[in-house]
């Protein structure tokens, strides 16, 4: 029987995990702390396998944000990576190295969401290359989308 696994981690890579087995429904919440937690328009989050979790480098530290949730971060970078709760775990989409099949299937508290929210994708595209996103001349210290023996790697300062 063939494993699933999923891997991904906080933007600088103090804090990794891994997942074994088939994450749960992904959704995205539009409550105040979600917004809040996520410094965004909404909180993009996936159900983790029950004991399919495992930390590989370092583990989140958490702020409990309501009676029955706490919300784990990387202490080093700011990452939102967790919304623990009784009975389970959700991680952050983007944290994972590979996000392409992990669409939102549902919103919830959507009657908290921000109005505009909702044609925030309709508005003009600057397409890369354009006198104004100079990538170029951006030099990024992020970790990679994929598991390193160490890091960071010689060099890097962090």
């Amino acid at each position: 029987m063939d494993e699933t696994y999923k891997t991904g981690g906080c933007q600088c890579g103090a804090v990794r995990f891994r997942i074994r087995g088939q994450l749960g429904r992904a959704s995205i919440c539009h409550c105040r702390m979600c917004q809040k937690a996520f410094g965004g328009f909404f909180g993009p989050l996936v159900t983790a396998p029950k004991d399919g979790l495992e930390w590989t480098r370092n583990e989140p530290k958490y702020f409990q944000s309501s009676v029955n949730v706490e919300r784990g971060f990387c202490e080093r970078c700011g990452t939102p990576l967790t919304y623990r709760y009784p009975g389970g775990i959700d991680l952050s989409i983007g944290s994972f190295d590979d996000r392409d099949d992990l669409a939102p299937q549902i919103q919830v508290n959507f009657s908290a969401h921000i109005p505009w929210v909702t044609t925030i994708f309709d508005q003009p595209i600057r397409e890369e290359g354009s006198n104004a996103t100079k990538q170029e001349q951006i030099i990024s210290f992020q970790h990679p989308d994929h598991d390193t023996e160490n890091w960071p790697e010689k060099g890097l300062h962090l």
